[in-house]
């Protein structure tokens, strides 16, 4: 999920849109209202941000205060004029990139996605791997490996994957995975399309591997073992 931080709805509509058209949950918020969310919001929710994309709002630079208190997510502004100081100002407040406007949604997506790899560079020292070695999944977009091979997965199945291997020997639930998947946007996605999408991504882990790796318990949830 990306939020989109404008004071003016019309010109962050067409962006919630365009991330729509990518298959990526979006929202908008005013930078109050914003602030106002992230005090209020399940952990899970605020877990689930990949993005904020930060328009034109009073004090942007005091929104990284409130964005970084809550959320390490990539923190891009859009800049309307060329500003050579304005921009160096946004870099100093905690921005992590300036980029200026007209941007494409698909740019936006590309450049967060190189944020979180380089900061995942930083926080995670190697690869979580399963049993002997043969399952290594990856936390910065790319497909998992099976015995040094891709396993190609579409994106939700990707990041269902993710979410288990972060949560590693840890039991959760179809919601808090639909909720770190599809965020809390009133979408009309229902949330048993999990069930779907993780029957999918073990009858593909089964193949490869000869045994499955995620457990899963009636009524409970999901556990990656591994």
């Amino acid at each position: 999920m990306y939020i989109v931080v404008d004071e003016r709805q019309s010109v962050a509509d067409p962006y919630v849109a365009g991330f729509g058209a990518e298959g990526v949950t979006a929202r908008f918020l005013t930078a109050a209202t914003m602030r106002d969310w992230l005090e209020t919001a399940p952990r899970r929710d605020v877990e689930s941000i990949e993005g904020f994309l930060i328009g034109d709002c009073a004090g942007r630079e005091t929104c990284t205060v409130a964005i970084r208190s809550a959320s390490r997510a990539p923190i891009i502004a859009l800049n309307e004029t060329r500003s050579l100081e304005q921009t160096l100002a946004l870099f100093t407040a905690g921005i992590d990139d300036v980029v200026r406007k007209p941007v494409h949604v698909r740019e936006i997506i590309a450049r967060a996605s190189a944020i979180r790899r380089r900061m995942s560079r930083g926080l995670e020292k190697a690869p979580a791997p399963d049993r002997e070695g043969r399952l290594t999944v990856f936390a910065d977009g790319r497909d998992p490996e099976i015995d040094g091979q891709s396993l190609i997965l579409p994106r939700r199945e990707r990041h269902i994957l993710e979410y288990l291997a972060k949560n590693r020997g840890r039991q959760v639930t179809k919601g808090q995975i639909f909720s770190a998947i599809y965020g809390d946007l009133g979408t009309d996605v229902e949330e048993s399309v999990v069930e779907g999408h993780i029957s999918k991504l073990r009858k593909k882990l089964r193949q490869r591997l000869g045994y499955d790796p995620i457990e899963a318990k009636r009524m409970a949830g999901y556990t990656f073992v591994g």
